[in-house]
């Protein structure tokens, strides 16, 4: 009998045992160049970054990425929604063309772009590639990102990008272009014969372009599809779709070792989260709406403004002189956002509970609303500021309402006819309007949803405002949280009607 060597290790994994002389070995791909304003994304990032970079290139990303989801979701068309996202770029993710810098891809301010672009799309493939659900949202809208940027790429910089590729096409030669011209230029719509012989074109599998294929766009023989130059756009976005693919399969299976990381596994699943709804914080500017009068009598004039769950919070306190803990904070924080001093929402609150006499309201309510304010209470850091208005994702994800409870985004929380009658209590009758929120909500879009009510009921202050330039592009993007929505209401209905500019650019962060 032949004596086992417990240490002895089996020649297949030799070359992989021994971690610790991998461990300190200088990294293949430290550093990138960007030569390149486009990228495939095929190397992940590997230098070091802070958490706060970590964390906010991902935030940045997922604004411009929910934008394109919520452009399709309105069913606009490429051309509407290529001008709705590009203001939006310029502010969140800029990516500048080498023509814009004597320095080239050299210069420093066009490298600092790129690496946010590549190490945002490395930790958003991350965070997205737990679920098949999550993986097949992110391919998509970074596909239609990718294709925004490459359709508004410069010709010549393209063309370079697309030359150092390498992606697995073959030139069509001159003599089987002549032969197969007059087939060619039938097969392929809007193509002059001129550009047919003196043009460039290529040749692929026809699996690799379906949205040719499916708009009878190209000559098709023998398994392979004849491209156009002009068209060269579709295969490189099969070549990006395919590599985005692969590369969100083989994140899934890297995704189990991060269990143990405590620092990146918070902000992976709170960005994963977000997915459904851009989160969004709150700064003191925004709050501030120049002429507004704003104190506890003005609240019910003022809650015609209000996003449906505020507004539900305000009825329901009426109604009942009364509402629940997560009711009151959430309400507490929205006016507190929108303004109105600790005074006023002491004062609010103790008119709005009828029932009860002083000293029970200063001894059950009194301190949680100075406590939100900051007034009591709290740490160091938050005492003087209190707590942040909760945004959509906040009241969609945290303390689903229970039984008698008021708070939480009635999109979300109540059942469609329940939604569709408190809609109609507010003003909202219109049947196609009513069916979409139904449509919005069945699929779980629920701040697309409040978004349509939003643009119905502000349908001629927003083709005014438009009209006359009033507002930058960027402010008309999504709204995600509930004081974005009063303060837009709040300008439209008011500042809109032939007064001056109207300033949004402390709108929402």
């Amino acid at each position: 009998m032949i004596r086992q060597d417990v240490n002895r290790t089996d020649p297949k994994r030799r070359s992989t045992l021994d971690h610790r002389k991998k461990q300190f070995a200088t990294p293949t791909h430290q550093q990138h160049d960007y030569p390149h304003r486009m990228n495939l994304y095929i190397v992940p990032p590997t230098a070091e970054i802070t958490l706060e970079q970590f964390e906010q290139w991902a935030i940045d990303r997922l604004r411009i990425l929910a934008e394109i989801e919520a452009c399709s979701f309105r069913n606009k068309s490429a051309t509407e929604t290529a001008a709705h996202i590009h203001p939006l770029l310029q502010k969140w993710l800029p990516l500048h063309a080498n023509t814009s810098s004597s320095l080239r891809a050299q210069d420093e301010g066009l490298r600092s772009e790129r690496r946010k672009d590549h190490y945002s799309h490395f930790i958003l493939r991350l965070a997205f590639s737990g679920t098949e659900d999550l993986r097949r949202r992110f391919a998509r809208l970074e596909s239609a990102l990718f294709k925004l940027r490459f359709q508004d790429d410069n010709a010549r910089e393209r063309q370079a990008f697309v030359e150092s590729l390498k992606l697995d096409w073959d030139i069509v030669p001159d003599d089987e272009r002549e032969a197969l011209a007059t087939d060619l230029l039938n097969a392929t719509p809007g193509l002059k014969r001129q550009e047919v012989e003196e043009g460039g074109w290529f040749k692929v599998d026809f699996e690799v372009v379906p949205e040719l294929v499916e708009g009878r766009r190209v000559y098709l023989k023998a398994g392979k599809a004849y491209v156009p130059v002009r068209d060269q756009t579709s295969i490189v976005l099969a070549g990006f779709s395919t590599n985005l693919e692969k590369g969100l399969k083989l994140a899934a299976r890297a995704l189990p070792r991060l269990d143990e990381d405590d620092r990146l596994t918070p902000i992976l699943n709170h960005l994963s989260k977000n997915f459904a709804t851009p989160d969004s914080t709150l700064s003191d500017s925004d709050s501030a709406l120049t002429g507004a009068q704003i104190n506890a009598a003005s609240i019910d004039a003022l809650s015609h403004h209000f996003p449906l769950c505020m507004r539900n919070l305000h009825m329901t306190l009426r109604k009942n002189n009364h509402l629940k803990h997560f009711g009151r904070l959430q309400y507490t924080l929205f006016l507190k956002g929108i303004g109105l001093s600790l005074e006023n929402c002491l004062l609010f609150w103790r008119q709005a509970f009828k029932s009860i006499t002083d000293d029970t309201f200063n001894k059950e309510y009194r301190y949680n609303v100075r406590h939100s304010y900051g007034d009591v209470g709290g740490d160091a850091n938050r005492r003087g500021r209190g707590y942040s208005p909760f945004s959509c994702q906040k009241i969609l994800t945290e303390h689903p309402p229970g039984p008698g409870e008021s708070h939480g985004c009635p999109y979300r929380h109540f059942s469609p006819d329940n939604l569709v009658a408190l809609l109609q209590t507010t003003g909202v009758t219109d049947g196609d309007l009513l069916r979409g929120v139904r449509d919005d909500v069945d699929k779980k879009r629920f701040h697309i949803a409040c978004n349509r009510v939003f643009e119905w009921s502000h349908k001629a202050e927003l083709k005014r405002v438009k009209e006359e330039g009033d507002w930058p592009p960027a402010e008309f993007d999504t709204i995600v949280h509930p004081n974005t929505y009063f303060k837009r209401s709040f300008l439209l209905k008011n500042g809109a009607q032939g007064g001056p500019r109207i300033d949004l650019s402390n709108g929402q962060e």
